[in-house]
């Protein structure tokens, strides 16, 4: 959808435009106080001739010019046919601020949002809303803002989108924060979340994305977003709700029980480098690190440096518990530091430089550049607490030293981080802001966001499969098929998938007849497809050995499955040669019906559920991912060997991941659940087995 018209009018016209308290008041308002040309900006209200000294017009069919964009602040019932006359002119768009939709979680309202979706499609308009906030185009200089917001002198490089009005304010009323473009989209029922994103991701004055949402309507087009986001590195910070895990339908196998929507957002937003933060500050602090900074850093070094021991034994532990990497000074600066701070001064990363320098803007800005032209640091900041009443000589002496030393050492980021919160002193915020400074919030939330820049930088989208692979629409919503353990097994081994299939014995004699032709230990199971869980029916016989074995277990089998589910289709039995054991973890897939193929891999065995080690990330994927993926888990250290124990085979792991991973985007259209568990993992060069294997599809 082409949003020119409706984020960059050539001429607007606001319904309803009035002096009255309300939302043609502010609207009005706000277009005379930020709009950047008025010439083209049309009042209509058939009550007044003019507002706020500016003519007013009757109504649309009066403005004597064609219009781009149509800003409605009057209510439901005029909505349509006010479109119906702005497109007689030209109008390509509309804001509608009224709400009485969707939102209502009504009959009536749904369909009066489809009656507007409709007549959005039959004039041709891109509609903002409905039950919007409108938005505000500093780039550009437009305001459809419908509500009081502090705008003058915050162009800048964040584009937001939300569908809150209210947090759109809140972000509005951030002294620090300086926007490309922020939305407050609404219902967004015809311009969708993604047609905003797109827009974000190809516009060049938006160098930062920050959205808030409260779901994903199109969910290729929201990956394909994700995708060309990536690849052109613009950062993209989302604060979305449902972290409340709401479960699913019970699902056949630990892979379903394990996965969860939720789960999947997080999942996705790793494999295309997203930024996911917890709460409007945390979105606040990284969106505004994120687009302060005049460059990205070269790595993920930090230098911490404070003006007291307490403050930086606050650094160190805050940085530890955020992840943060302090590397050690090289020698060459510890000697040269102890050239320029006092004998009593700490001496490491994080540095305790004392307060001595800070009334010394010379001094400061020599012992913050050598900290910041060490070749392990690849950005610093220092803790100051900047308040409301810090002035005078020593804030001056701050300020200026900081942006001395930054100015010295100008490849490499520099910040400043409070300890606690107060109201900053605008002049100080701004002269850091100007100078490509950020100013971070208090501890917690500054050592957050130089996490995730540190997770953005350390990103790199080569070693990431950015294709997506979104189902059909109405996945899940028709009949299952639990395939038998035989069936599955035969599925992926037709598939490419590298595994044993073993044999199928319909009668006792051909078990027998199989288990002579065998050396060694025999596992045997059920073969049906209404007995998913094999063990609890009672349908597993391990270590059978010789045919007379074979036989009796064969006969056992059947026997007990039909006393515990008398009402399974029963068609035989599997028969395989018992694997040596391994280590033994899950491999699975969750097919969402969002986002398409979710893998699953974790700490397997009977108590995958109770540990709940496992990770997801979507399909394709490539072997540095899966390899990523088992780094993560907290097992991670079974890979590398343990005890005394050798490493395991981590590459014969990671090539049947991305095996499972490309078996499930080819029927992403029909598989629902993969479940492999156990698969046993062997030390290095010995591979791996897959000990059992349930597909579930959609008929």
């Amino acid at each position: 959808m082409d949003l020119q018209k409706l984020l960059r009018p050539r001429s607007m016209v606001i319904l309803g435009a009035s002096e009255k308290y309300g939302l043609g008041s502010d609207t009005c308002r706000n277009a005379q106080a930020f709009c950047r040309d008025l010439s083209r900006v049309y009042y209509v209200h058939p009550k007044y001739d003019t507002v706020f000294g500016r003519k007013c017009y009757p109504d649309i069919a009066s403005v004597p010019d064609s219009i781009d964009l149509l800003v409605i602040c009057t209510n439901q019932r005029t909505v349509i046919p006010a479109m119906e006359q702005a497109a007689a002119k030209g109008c390509g768009a509309a804001v509608v601020y009224a709400s009485g939709y969707s939102e209502m979680r009504t009959p009536e309202g749904l369909r009066l949002e489809e009656e507007l979706a409709q007549a959005a499609q039959r004039l041709d308009m891109a509609v903002m809303g409905p039950n919007c906030g409108g938005y505000v185009n500093l780039t550009d200089g437009i305001c459809s803002f419908a509500f009081a917001a502090p705008m003058g002198g915050k162009a800048g490089g964040i584009g937001f989108f939300s569908q809150s009005g209210q947090l759109c304010i809140n972000m509005l009323n951030c002294p620090e924060l300086r926007f490309s473009l922020a939305v407050s989209g609404g219902n967004c029922r015809i311009v969708q979340p993604e047609d905003y994103l797109e827009y974000m991701v190809e516009d060049e004055d938006t160098r930062v994305i920050a959205m808030y949402l409260e779901g994903v309507k199109d969910p290729a087009r929201f990956t394909d977003c994700l995708r060309r986001a990536a690849e052109k590195r613009k950062p993209v910070v989302v604060l979305k709700m449902g972290r409340s895990p709401k479960g699913r339908a019970t699902a056949a196998s630990h892979t379903g029980s394990l996965a969860g929507s939720d789960g999947v957002f997080d999942a996705l937003c790793r494999k295309y480098g997203v930024i996911r933060v917890e709460d409007m500050q945390d979105l606040r602090s990284t969106a505004g690190l994120l687009a302060t900074l005049r460059r990205l850093p070269a790595g993920t070094g930090f230098a911490s440096v404070s003006l007291s021991g307490g403050e930086t034994g606050i650094c160190a532990d805050s940085g530890y518990l955020a992840g943060l990497e302090y590397p050690d000074f090289t020698p060459r600066t510890v000697a040269a530091l102890r050239e320029i701070l006092p004998p009593y001064a700490g001496f490491a990363n994080p540095l305790d430089m004392t307060s001595m320098p800070s009334y010394d803007r010379d001094l400061l800005a020599r012992a913050l550049a050598t900290v910041m032209e060490d070749e392990n640091v690849d950005m610093g900041f220092i803790g100051w607490t900047i308040r409301e009443d810090s002035t005078g000589d020593f804030a001056q002496n701050m300020m200026l030293g900081i942006r001395q030393a930054y100015e010295k050492v100008p490849s490499k980021p520099l910040a400043v981080m409070s300890f606690m919160e107060f109201s900053r002193n605008r002049e100080l915020l701004e002269g850091f802001q100007d100078a490509g400074i950020p100013v971070l919030p208090s501890t917690r939330y500054a050592m957050a966001a130089l996490k995730h820049l540190a997770d953005f930088v350390a990103y790199r989208p080569e070693d990431h499969a950015l294709a997506s692979a979104v189902p059909r629409p109405g996945l899940g919503q028709g009949k299952r098929r639990i395939l038998s353990e035989y069936d599955s097994r035969r599925l992926l081994r037709d598939f490419g998938v590298e595994l044993d299939t073993g044999a199928a014995a319909a009668t006792r004699r051909e078990a027998e007849e199989y288990a002579a032709g065998i050396a060694g230990p025999l596992a045997m199971k059920i073969i049906s497809e209404d007995v998913p869980h094999k063990t609890d029916a009672g349908g597993v016989r391990l270590n059978v050995r010789g045919p007379k074995e074979a036989g009796a277990a064969f006969d056992d089998i059947l026997k007990t499955v039909r006393a515990r589910c008398p009402q399974a289709r029963l068609e035989g039995i599997l028969i395989q040669r018992m694997l040596p054991p391994g280590r033994e973890f899950i491999l699975g897939i969750q097919n969402d019906p969002q986002f398409g193929p979710m893998v699953l891999v974790g700490l397997g065995g009977v108590l995958v559920e109770v540990l709940r080690d496992a990770v997801l990330y979507p399909a394709p994927l490539k072997e540095e991912e899966a390899r990523a993926m088992l780094e993560s888990l907290r097992s991670a250290a079974l890979f590398r060997g343990v005890r005394g124990g050798n490493p395991l085979d981590v590459d014969a792991f990671c090539r049947l991941i991305v095996q499972v991973g490309e078996f499930a985007v080819a029927h992403k259209d029909t598989l629902l659940e993969l479940d492999m568990n156990p698969v046993f993992v062997y030390e290095a060069g010995q591979g791996i087995a897959v000990a059992d294997a349930l597909v579930v599809l959609e008929e």
